[in-house]
């Protein structure tokens, strides 16, 4: 086989690196007793997922065809033929394996010299769910469909009841009945269940609304008492804990939402990534939230514990972000350990014209200034600009060869569990592909690039 695909492809250095993952969880689920048939080997099954998504296919079918057809596909998968049931099922069944890859091969790519993790850059891109915007309801009309169904599988289970009274009277005589209901009385009604998880998705939300105002409340109380004024601006209306009527759902994907990308609305999820200045991925994660507010600390204390579970000395010393994660309350509250912080305070390009055409500041930055104004201050100076400048050239070619060189604008699977996990692999798969190019780059094989015999 090594004939078929030159040496210095990537299907040798995706068969290299999964040689060197620890692949204990996926082995631990595989019975012992020897009962049931052969199983395909996990390296095996991983390799081809990985090399699969690197090379932006991500369908199941796709991949079952070209074990069948393709060279490099034919090496990884050692010229078998898993079913296309089989991969999707293996995908399914080892998300929580599978994510753990990400660190695993973070720790490749520092023996290989890559992760320049002094300072980076994370930011947020839409990803559209497997799901339409026409598949979304309001909140009123979840209930009067939830009605008409129950309504409907009522009449139905009475029709169906009737003719089965029939047909057993037929077969048994009117005096004896069968002792089971008929198969399709057994089965739930799998629309009717998903309208009745998306209304409980709204309902849900409704109640978090309560306990965030809850909580909310008593921040400002405790300001409050902690500066002796009360806190400025009306105060918030408190929710009533029931769902607004025109709230929206989706009944194919409930956990996805409603979100405005550069191409107009999409349904989807909010896919969040920290990178460093060599575009390798240190923290991924999937949020159902338009928003990037309230994630600039969570994904940051991320990075940081995959950087240290992946073996890097270094700390990140310098986070770049946009105005989307801009919170004023957050950057007065910074948590000890975050590293410093260059927060853009809008994304208006006049807004930031004008800052940048300002004269820098200079001196001890005064005491009575807030968090915004301190923060404005700090991007104003002659090094807060410089540092801040490469932060598009930094994040954003991440979200470019993912979404545009491997086709990746949708998720396959359902569910944020499922597209947290699909995103992971996407991620895994990209810093192997910043692995690889960096071996062909000094012109050395996979062991020399990473330092294993």
């Amino acid at each position: 086989m090594r004939d078929w695909i030159r040496e210095d492809d990537l299907v040798w250095l995706v068969l290299d690196a999964v040689g060197e993952l620890d692949l204990t969880e996926f082995l631990l689920k595989y019975r012992s007793d020897g009962r049931g048939a052969s199983a395909f080997d996990p390296s095996m099954m991983v390799a081809l997922l990985l090399y699969a998504y690197a090379m932006g296919v991500r369908s199941s079918r796709k991949i079952e065809r070209l074990c069948e057809r393709d060279a490099a596909f034919r090496i990884v998968s050692g010229d078998q033929r898993p079913d296309h049931t089989t991969i999707a099922r293996y995908r399914a069944n080892n998300e929580k394996e599978l994510s753990k890859l990400f660190t695993q091969v973070l720790f490749l790519c520092r023996k290989a010299g890559l992760g320049k993790v002094g300072k980076v850059a994370l930011d947020g891109t839409k990803l559209k769910a497997n799901a339409a915007l026409d598949a979304n309801r309001k909140y009123k009309k979840l209930l009067e469909e939830e009605q008409r169904l129950l309504k409907e599988e009522a009449e139905r289970m009475l029709k169906e009841a009737a003719e089965e009274d029939t047909r057993e009277d037929a077969l048994y005589g009117q005096e004896k009945r069968g002792d089971e209901l008929p198969e399709p009385l057994r089965k739930p009604e799998s629309r009717l269940a998903r309208l009745r998880e998306a209304k409980r998705q709204l309902e849900e939300e409704a109640a978090e609304e309560v306990v965030a105002y809850e909580e909310r409340m008593a921040e400002r109380a405790k300001r409050e008492v902690e500066t002796g004024k009360k806190v400025r601006g009306p105060k918030p209306k408190a929710p009533d804990g029931e769902p607004d009527a025109e709230a929206k759902a989706n009944t194919t994907d409930t956990e996805s939402r409603i979100m405005l990308g550069r191409d107009g609305y999409v349904q989807g999820y909010n896919a969040q990534a920290v990178v460093s200045e060599d575009q390798l991925i240190l923290a991924a994660e999937v949020i159902p939230i338009a928003s990037d507010y309230h994630q600039l600390f969570p994904m940051l204390k991320a990075a940081g514990e995959n950087l240290q579970e992946a073996g890097y000395k270094e700390k990140i010393k310098v986070a770049l972000a946009d105005a989307g994660y801009c919170v004023e309350e957050e950057l007065a509250h910074i948590p000890e350990g975050m590293p410093e912080l260059f927060v853009a305070l809008s994304n208006d390009k006049t807004a930031r014209q004008s800052l940048r055409d300002k004269p820098h500041p200079r001196g001890r930055i005064p005491k009575n200034l807030t968090a915004r104004q301190r923060m404005e201050r700090r991007l104003a100076t002659k090094r807060g600009q410089t540092l801040y400048k490469p932060r598009k050239c930094i994040v954003e070619p991440v979200f470019g060869q993912i979404k545009s060189e491997r086709g990746t604008r949708q998720f396959q699977r359902r569910g944020l569990r499922a597209c947290q996990s699909e995103w992971n692999i996407l991620c895994t798969a990209h810093n192997l592909m910043k692995l690889w190019r960096a071996g062909r780059r000094r012109g050395q094989p996979f062991n020399k690039v990473v330092g294993t015999q």
